[in-house]
């Protein structure tokens, strides 16, 4: 989806480097002010280009390798099986909600060993009246829009569509039972996803000296990147979907709104795309069948 999902699901619908001293201080300045500006600009001209360390590289081969080639290997096996009964569906939500809270754990653990704060992982505000407003706000429009989107996809045909139809069949709830567990793991990855690509991976990037629309461009590609088995077209859209995402985490100083936001996209996909995406089969289709 720009449904997301990690991990187990996804493994829910993703450059150039040079000497910024000058460079950074006028984006992370005047420019960015208006950008999350204090966190991340705080941090940048205490540690600039401090090393990155060994376990941040590790845990961004992670993101970048091993999640999209599991969640690819373990989709594929998936979508060579006829169907997915509920009780299948329901231990792949429970094994991916399970996993993402033990990476976030994990992630959480290494940040704050290596001096990252609460404010630097976006966790920290000043304004949690307008924060909670803004998340509220922005996961009803963009739940909207996804609502939209599947609509118009259900009408579409080609090969991108029919592997969206496919993975609805096979992943998405289609009664209240499996509905609830689901909405289970969509808050979760809205909450354990941002936590990982929009707090700690532009928090680390930032501190290891890269330039802010670079850390923006580098996270999205790992969130597109999650979102493999969705083939090309859904890790240009995801990546695309998680450069909005970085702005707005940067624009309000906090990951809180786009969790909300990622979530809202989530549980909206998890009533739109059965609706729209797992339709009867037409007349003209039934008589071809037959």
């Amino acid at each position: 989806m720009a449904v997301s999902f990690t991990e187990s699901v996804k493994p829910h619908l993703p450059v150039l480097h040079f000497d910024y001293s000058e460079g950074a201080e006028f984006l992370l300045g005047e420019r960015w002010k208006l950008v999350s500006g204090r966190a991340l600009r705080g941090g940048a001209r205490k540690c600039s280009h401090r090393e990155m360390p060994w376990d941040f590289w590790l845990i961004f081969l992670f993101l970048g390798v091993v999640i999209p080639w599991r969640g690819y290997t373990r989709l594929k096996k998936l979508l060579a099986r006829p169907s997915v009964d509920a009780k299948e569906k329901l231990a792949l939500y429970a094994a991916t909600i399970a996993f993402q809270w033990v990476l976030v754990g994990l992630v959480a653990w290494r940040s704050l060993v290596h001096g990252l704060t609460l404010q630097d992982l976006g966790l920290d505000s000043q304004s949690w009246f307008r924060i909670s407003v803004s998340g509220v706000l922005g996961a009803f429009l963009i739940g909207g829009l996804q609502w939209l989107n599947l609509r118009r996809i259900g009408k579409m045909e080609g090969e991108a569509p029919e592997l969206l139809r496919k993975l609805a069949s096979r992943l998405l709830p289609v009664n209240l039972l499996e509905y609830l567990p689901y909405a289970a793991l969509a808050i979760t990855a809205g909450v354990c996803e941002e936590f990982v690509y929009r707090g700690f991976a532009i928090a680390a990037f930032s501190k290891a000296g890269l330039p802010i629309w670079l850390v923006v461009i580098v996270s999205s590609i790992l969130f597109g990147l999650a979102h493999a088995y969705q083939g090309r077209a859904g890790i240009v859209s995801t990546g695309i979907f998680g450069v909005l995402l970085a702005i707005g985490r940067l624009g309000f100083g906090s990951v809180v709104p786009v969790m909300m936001w990622h979530a809202g996209l989530d549980l909206a996909a998890g009533v739109a795309a059965p609706k729209y995406l797992l339709r009867p089969p037409t007349e003209g289709e039934s008589f071809k069948a037959g």
